[in-house]
């Protein structure tokens, strides 16, 4: 059963009752259910079907390609002795399926592309020169190496520029897709324990898959992030080796990154690490962000704009939070620190990292879905005649002429304002009119899932949004 992903189906069905020959391109993170996608929708029948071998050289890649081509029919076949001539074969292959459209998928592209290998020129002659030429094949690639695809594919100015017809990236799951992943697999889970694990996971339908029923969230978290044979204790090197060939200057950015939560500019990420301020750095951030793994933003510095690069996956953040540098771990972590001034501290910045992936659903609370806006974090430092500084996590700028400054405060009950809250959020704001000398309308919106209960501060936010809100398709 898919969860989700109407949008996509819905395209991928489209291109397939197209009258001409059609190119896909599917990226997105590891995990994330592009193969699972693909295979659904067209119920496991293809034409052709091949997945490329991660760190494997040509020869071994030109011998897998060899196994699928008898796999998929072609009866006598050799192993080619290079891309251009594998390209041929499946031509070959594909000239016997006789009429009616054919769907080639082929999975994890960018392990196919081994060092000195001609496999770019291939796929370019391949789609060039049969491909386009008919009107019965949809050429479906995947890869979780988006960066690759991107380099490669997208911006290539060779016979692949601008061939490819429909561009598909699969965004994590929100919270509304994982509450029905979580009913769907009969797992008992209150939207507390969902928030939970969304803040560890984010919305990634892999690693929901491997809950268990009958666990808590606690016990679900240690047996996977924790215990010696813990399904996902070492995925974090394991993602990052499989978006990027070099992983090591991402880790290097990522690792500076999961340090600062409102982000930093490009400068203050070179000054931090030794990371060299060439060009090299801006491709690290163009593919960090075509990743999913971090967010670019425009934020408000002394009446001028600047982007900030702010690391947003879930997954990442926790791993820094809790795993990295660790050889060792209790294997009842998680479970141990349950309610603890850490844990509580942790789940307030995790909160509030949930709230950035679900802007959409703010928006749509806030009433302005159709509204242009501006998402970005905000800080002032102390001033002499102002006071002392502020910090904004959240600010929706708006073309309607009002600014949201959102404040999310996680909370298992219905959150109380009281003075020394309502006197930080008027600060804030003030201090926001002050520095920006916006002319716009300042609304204070409180985030927080289960409502604010009534008292003498409970009109100081102007909108409250809530878990019900957040849970919203």
């Amino acid at each position: 059963m898919i969860i989700g992903r109407n949008a996509e189906r819905k395209e991928l069905k489209q291109v397939y009752e197209s009258e001409y020959s059609e190119f896909v391109a599917i990226t997105g993170r590891r995990r994330i259910g592009k193969t699972f996608l693909v295979r659904e929708v067209f119920n496991y029948t293809f034409a052709f079907q091949h997945s490329g071998l991660a760190g494997m050289k040509t020869k071994r890649q030109l011998k897998e390609f060899q196994n699928s081509l008898i796999k998929y029919g072609m009866k006598k076949c050799r192993v080619p002795v290079d891309w251009f001539d594998a390209f041929t074969l499946l031509s070959e292959l594909l000239d016997s399926k006789g009429e009616g459209k054919k769907v080639v998928f082929i999975d994890e592209l960018p392990w196919m592309d081994a060092p000195r290998s001609s496999l770019v020129p291939a796929l370019e002659h391949f789609w060039n020169g049969y491909a386009s030429a008919r009107k019965d094949i949809l050429f479906i690639i995947c890869g979780s190496a988006t960066s690759w695809i991107i380099d490669k594919v997208y911006r290539n100015h060779g016979g692949l520029h601008n061939r490819v017809s429909h561009q598909i990236y699969l965004n994590p799951f929100t919270l509304n897709e994982c509450e029905q992943f979580a009913n769907n697999m009969n797992l008992g889970m209150s939207r507390n324990d969902i928030m939970e694990c969304y803040m560890v996971m984010g919305g990634v339908p892999y690693y929901w898959s491997l809950l268990k029923r009958g666990l808590s969230v606690p016990q679900n978290i240690d047996a996977l992030f924790f215990s010696r044979m813990g399904k996902l204790r070492y995925e974090y090197r394991e993602l990052y080796d499989s978006l990027f060939k070099k992983p090591d200057i991402y880790i290097e950015v990522v690792s500076i990154l999961s340090q600062k939560k409102i982000g930093m500019t490009r400068d203050e990420i070179v000054k931090s690490g030794n990371i060299p301020s060439g060009g090299g750095i801006s491709k690290v951030l163009a593919d960090l962000e075509s990743c999913g793994l971090i967010r670019r933003y425009t934020s408000l510095d002394d009446n001028h704009s600047k982007n900030i690069y702010q690391l947003t996956d879930h997954y990442t953040l926790f791993y820094y939070k809790f795993q990295a540098g660790k050889n060792d771990f209790d294997e009842n972590f998680w479970s141990s620190i349950d309610n603890t001034p850490t844990f509580n501290a942790w789940k307030g910045l995790a909160f509030e990292r949930l709230c950035f992936s679900h802007i959409k659903q703010i928006k749509e609370a806030l009433g302005i879905a159709g509204v242009t806006t501006n998402v970005y974090s905000w800080r002032t430092g102390d001033d002499p005649v102002y006071g002392s500084g502020a910090q904004i996590d959240m600010v929706i700028d708006r073309a309607d002429r009002v600014v949201n400054l959102c404040e999310m405060k996680f909370s298992t009950k219905e959150f109380a304002i009281d003075k020394e809250c309502d006197d930080d959020l008027r600060h804030k704001q003030g201090r926001f009119v002050e520095t920006t000398k916006t002319n716009k309308t300042t609304h204070i919106t409180l985030i927080t899932p289960y409502g604010i209960k009534e008292n003498t501060y409970q009109f100081t936010p102007q909108k409250v949004i809530t878990a019900e809100d957040l849970f919203e398709p």
